[in-house]
C-alpha cells in the first residue's frame, strides 16, 4: 500500500513533524512518500491561502498520477479536498475529516485546539461542511505569535495544554483535536495528561488511508465526485494537466 502525503504549505520543518507521525501510526508494509509545496506560505490560516494550499497540492498530485495507491492532504481545513476527490482515481483524505471521523466514534461533543486566532473561522466552515457543527463544543487557541510552524509545539506546549484543559472543564468536550500539521504528533504526549480522548490529524487520516484501500472502493463514475467532464482547456500547469487525462 502505497500513501502520497502532500504538506500544501512550504515548511519543510511541518513536513517532517508529519512524516514522524505517519511512519509511527502506519501500519507494516505501507510505503509512505512525502511531498511539500514548492510555492505558499509557510502555514495556513486563511480561504486565499487555502486556495494556494489547493492548487500545490492539485499540482503535486498529478505531477505523481500513478504512483500512489491513496492520498492525504495533510493541512488541517483540507484545502483542494473536495475536487482531488473528483480528480483522482484513488481515495483521497484530508487531515480535518479524518479527525473529525475518528472524534465522533470517540465521543458526542468535540473541542478544535488551533495555533492562531485568524485561523479558527476557516476551521468552523470546514466543521460546517462536514455536517458537524452541531457537535463541535468549541474552537480554543493559540493567542501568541508563532516563531516558527516546525517549533510550535516545543514553544507552546504549556499553553496548548491549557487550552485542552479548558476546552474539557468550560466547553464539555468528550474529545479533544489537536488541529493543524504543526502539531501533529502531539496527542501522544498530551494523552496520558488529559482526561478525554485525544484525537490527532495526521494518524487518523493514515489510518482512515489505509481502510479505504483495503476494503477496495471503486471510484465514483457518475454523480457529483465523478471526474470533471471533457472540455477545452489551456495555459494548466502540468501536473494539473495530468489530472484531466483518462487513462
Amino acid at each position: 500500500m502505497r500513501l502520497l502525503i502532500i504538506n500544501p504549505n512550504i515548511s519543510q520543518s511541518v513536513t517532517e513533524l508529519i512524516e514522524a507521525e505517519a511512519r509511527r501510526t502506519a501500519a507494516a508494509g505501507t510505503e509512505i512518500t512525502m511531498a511539500t509545496a514548492a510555492a505558499g506560505v509557510a502555514y495556513i490560516e486563511t480561504r486565499f491561502e487555502a486556495l494556494l494550499g489547493a492548487h500545490a497540492a492539485a499540482c503535486i498530485a498529478g505531477e505523481r498520477a500513478g504512483s500512489y495507491d491513496a492520498l492525504i492532504v495533510a493541512a488541517f481545513g483540507d484545502p483542494g479536498l473536495a475536487a482531488l476527490k473528483e480528480a483522482l482515481p484513488v481515495p483521497v483524505v484530508g487531515m480535518t475529516e479524518a479527525a473529525l471521523m475518528s472524534a465522533c466514534l470517540l465521543g458526542q461533543r468535540f473541542s478544535i485546539v488551533a495555533i492562531s486566532a485568524r485561523i479558527t473561522a476557516w476551521y468552523r466552515e470546514t466543521v460546517a461542511a462536514n455536517g458537524l457543527l452541531d457537535r463541535l463544543a468549541s474552537i480554543r487557541h493559540l493567542d501568541r505569535p508563532l516563531r516558527d510552524a516546525g517549533s510550535v509545539q516545543e514553544d507552546h506546549a504549556a499553553r496548548l495544554l491549557e487550552l485542552c484543559e479548558a476546552a474539557v472543564r468550560e466547553d464539555g468536550a468528550d474529545v479533544i483535536i489537536l488541529a493543524g500539521a504543526p502539531l501533529a504528533g502531539l496527542a501522544r504526549s498530551v494523552a496520558e495528561r488529559l482526561p478525554v480522548p485525544v484525537v490527532d490529524g495526521v494518524s487518523s487520516a493514515v489510518r482512515h488511508a489505509e481502510t479505504l484501500v483495503a476494503l477496495g472502493v471503486r471510484k465514483a463514475r457518475e454523480g457529483s465526485f465523478a471526474p470533471p467532464p471533457e472540455k477545452p482547456r489551456a495555459g494548466l500547469p502540468a501536473g494539473i494537466e495530468r489530472l484531466f487525462q483518462r487513462d
